[in-house]
């Protein structure tokens, strides 16, 4: 009976335009359709893109670099990697949990072919996190201050990890018909994904998403991450698991014994070239943007001012000179019209992973800026030029711990629209009392808990008022060795009850 019930429906087939690959076509919507509606796959898609719109815009710096935002799209699509790989392989013992194994030999297509379709709903899936990724993206790309260049081998990153996973789970269902498995595999992930990310350089990039945990940018011709090799080996490794699926369901065709092939080449090409490290030339040009940043920026006049930045920070000199202008116009005596170098300083020595401090220049009247805009880098910037001005360059700056640092934070925070905030944002612990230090591009600053009280009575002063105060006695205010009790005696204001010595 078998036979008879078989042999008709091949040669209607074959009858058929299309044949059984249009009967695949026509199964793999079906079942891509089924996928995206499982309720795994639906709220793993519902909690990367709430996330992804609640966090747009929180950043801590508002102005984003987008070589860091493109590496920022391949977390969250683990999530719904994870989930099409249980929903997949779920769908693929199908007919194994229902006892329809038998049943579905009588049908057109053979098992191989089904598997084929169940890869197709993969492919969907990868294709809609990609739509996902290009509008997380585009959204930050489109923000006003956005800076930089993005990588499309990082951006293939997030849709490569949910095909690579889900093809993973296929391949499982193929070897092991148990519903049990897929939530093992996840478990199993995690751990590797745990264990391969605290090992070198090398092993970091077997792992799907690599993300470096570092407050740097960097130009991104510095950042020497072999985005292009690894979206090429995570291709090979999702092809070649798709396709050993295939052979496994019993699809042994010359052309997917040759895709078998060619996907491994690909797999050891990109894992091979991802794994070299930095180049010669890489390291070269890292020192020379450290060392001699001068020799690779550009530098334009604004107000009499100099501002130099690395190419992919030109339109954010605007910003720059606008806080450079506020800042001196909140200074007395010959400060009020001092002309500054603005200098952008990076440390690109070790690349993403390092995380040293900039030195303080020893240059006159020349004040340093990092890759990081908005938010609180924004009155750290600020400081640093008050502290040029008054002590004449950084490091003097630096060494500040006297009642100069009283019309120094007034530069710096006398000028927002709301400067106790301002204030609270450049202390280290978000305090507006006692003592604490004050961030800088390069090293802080120290206020003793006199320095805070005087600081605070002179900003509850109307604006104007307290500008005036500090313009008639600027030349005592900035004067070496001024107490915080003289200072606060100059302007008008009660003596500080607080301690008033350096730490």
């Amino acid at each position: 009976m078998t036979a008879l019930t078989t042999e008709p429906a091949v040669s209607a087939t074959r009858q058929e335009p299309g044949g059984p690959w249009k009967a695949v076509f026509a199964l793999a919507l079906f079942e891509s359709r089924r996928l995206l509606t499982r309720v795994p796959v639906l709220m793993a898609f519902a909690v990367y893109i709430g996330w992804t719109v609640w966090r747009g815009g929180k950043e801590g710096d508002g102005f984003p670099a987008l070589q860091d935002v493109d590496r920022a799209t391949q977390g969250a699509p683990m999530l719904i990697g994870l989930a099409v790989l249980l929903s997949v392989n779920h769908a693929a013992v199908r007919s194994q949990r229902h006892g329809t194994e038998q049943l579905l030999t009588v049908l057109v297509l053979p098992l191989w072919r089904r598997t084929v379709a169940h890869a197709l709903s993969v492919v969907a899936a990868a294709l809609l996190t990609a739509v996902c990724v290009a509008a997380q993206f585009g959204r930050e790309a489109l923000r006003p201050g956005a800076v930089g260049h993005g990588s499309v081998g990082e951006l293939l990153v997030g849709p490569l990890t949910v095909l690579l996973f889900g093809l993973f789970g296929l391949l499982v269902a193929g070897l092991v018909r148990s519903a049990l498995v897929a939530p093992l595999l996840v478990v199993l992930l995690l751990f590797l994904f745990v264990f391969f990310s605290g090992l070198g350089y090398e092993a970091r990039w077997l792992l799907p998403a690599v993300e470096d945990a570092t407050p740097n940018t960097l130009p991104s011709d510095l950042l020497g991450r072999p985005a292009a090799w690894h979206a090429l080996y995570l291709t090979g490794l999702a092809l070649t698991l798709g396709l050993l699926a295939v052979l496994l369901a019993g699809g042994r065709r010359p052309a997917v014994f040759a895709g078998v092939a060619g996907a491994l080449a690909m797999t050891l090409t990109g894992g091979v070239a991802q794994s070299a490290g930095d180049s010669p030339e890489l390291l070269r040009a890292r020192e020379r943007a450290t060392v001699h940043p001068e020799q690779v920026q550009s530098c334009v006049r604004r107000d009499g001012s100099t501002y130099c930045a690395f190419p992919e920070w030109g339109p954010r000199v605007a910003d720059w000179a606008g806080v450079v202008n506020r800042v001196r116009s909140l200074a007395g005596g010959d400060a009020h019209e001092q002309d500054i170098v603005v200098r952008q300083r990076i440390e690109a020595r070790y690349g993403l992973d390092g995380d040293s401090a900039l030195t303080p220049l020893e240059r006159p009247h020349q004040v340093t800026v990092g890759t990081r805009w908005g938010g609180n880098r924004v009155p750290e910037f600020s400081a640093a030029v008050a502290g040029v001005l008054i002590a004449g360059d950084e490091k003097a700056a630096t060494s500040i711990c006297d009642g100069r640092i009283i019309p120094l934070m007034w530069l710096a925070v006398g000028w927002e629209s709301d400067p106790l905030d301002a204030l609270r944002r450049v202390r280290l612990n978000d305090t507006l009392t006692g003592s604490d230090s004050v961030l800088q591009p390069t090293d802080g600053l120290y206020m003793t808990e006199a320095h805070t009280e005087v600081l605070r009575a002179l900003l509850d002063l109307p604006r104007g008022e307290a500008g005036a105060r500090v313009k008639d006695r600027w030349d005592e205010l900035t004067a070496p060795k001024v107490t915080a009790a003289r200072a606060a005696g100059l302007l008008g204001l009660p003596a500080p009850e607080g301690d008033d010595k350096c730490s």
